[in-house]
């Protein structure tokens, strides 16, 4: 079963950053409820097993592009996000202080948390894509224009996946002459 939501998760994440056409130093959120993998409802079934599987299915991708990952965490930590300190500064994040733990943050937050090399944790980002497994909400931390992405791959484990990239806001109206994306 882990390997098939490595292999799901790596599907997902391939096919959406074909077409969300990031560039190195992007950000990408993803929220991912665990228990959802697993046929459990969100927030009851917390599996460190099916989180490490995603992650290894989805970080090596975005590190090998040069993208920056953001996870949220769950309700517990008001859905703040695990990012690596660099990613944090270099936009002016304000860092807060929780460690995120498998009953408050989440399995996946915590995966991240053990995988990335200086993790530090903030309360709000803008990312330019995303991913959300499993009904996680993460639409609060894309930038303003969000657009879906379908994928060919529906589910990881047994949860639900969905996509988005984001693009700028078209302003000006129809007199307006705007640039191929």
């Amino acid at each position: 079963m882990y390997e098939e939501i490595t292999s799901q998760a790596r599907a997902v994440v391939t096919e959406l950053l074909e077409q969300a056409n990031l560039k190195p130093g992007s950000l990408f959120v993803i929220g991912c409820s665990s228990s959802e993998m697993v046929g459990q409802r969100i927030g009851k079934g917390s599996s460190m097993e099916a989180a490490q599987a995603a992650f290894q299915g989805i970080y090596p991708i975005l590190q090998q592009r040069g993208i920056d990952l953001a996870v949220q965490c769950c309700e517990h930590l008001n859905r703040a996000l695990i990012l690596e300190r660099s990613a944090a500064e270099k936009r002016g994040y304000e860092i807060v202080n929780v460690v995120p733990q498998p009953k408050a943050g989440g399995s996946f937050a915590v995966t991240a948390w053990n995988a990335f090399s200086d993790p530090v944790a903030v309360e709000q980002i803008a990312a330019d894509a995303g991913m959300d497994i499993g009904g996680t909400l993460i639409g609060m931390h894309l930038r303003r224009v969000a657009v879906p992405v379908r994928t060919s791959v529906k589910q990881i484990g047994q949860a639900i996946v969905l996509c988005a990239r984001t693009r700028p806001k078209y302003i000006g109206g129809p007199r307006a002459i705007y640039q191929e994306l």
